[in-house]
């Protein structure tokens, strides 16, 4: 039986990022995404729903989402579903999740306090600005015997 298990989701957080490690060394991440859909009824009245999703995220990805991530900072996640059970207080229990493969930052720093707010420290490279192009020396073509055909189509 073919099967694939395969998630994609642009959602806000809905917490500040839990990392922890564990004993032998591996970062864990727990996030959570509120992934909002907007529909018309019959009627035409305009509705929101919003689903809440768990998320999973391992190694070098959890500590760059704990680093650069904050609550209500938009997140856009590729990754796998996970069932998960267990039994507490002799009920059993079940919880649907996402244990996170792939992800991206959606839009840029937080305006204001040099991005501090966003979580951003100052290893991060300094802002571009415009470069003055180099001079370039300039070439006598007066004594070559060749034409220079000035109307090149490129």
């Amino acid at each position: 039986m073919a099967s694939f298990n395969k998630v994609i989701l642009m959602g806000n957080l809905t917490r500040d990022p839990e990392l922890r490690v564990t004993a032998g060394g591996i970062s864990i991440c727990k996030i959570g995404l509120a992934v909002n859909r907007v529909y018309s009824t019959k009627d035409g009245e305009r509705r929101e729903e919003v689903t809440y999703v768990d998320i999973d995220a391992f190694g070098k990805q959890a500590e760059v989402i704990s680093k650069y991530m904050r609550k209500g900072r938009p997140l856009f996640v590729e990754g796998r579903l996970k069932f998960d059970q267990w039994e507490s207080e002799g009920q059993k229990r079940s919880k649907l999740g996402v244990v996170l493969d792939k992800f991206e930052f959606i839009g840029g720093r937080e305006d204001g306090d040099s991005g501090q707010s966003a979580g951003y420290d100052k290893s991060s490279p300094p802002a571009r600005t415009a470069a003055t192009p180099a001079a370039t020396p300039a070439v006598n073509f007066s004594n070559d015997n060749d034409t220079l055909d000035e109307d090149v189509p490129f």
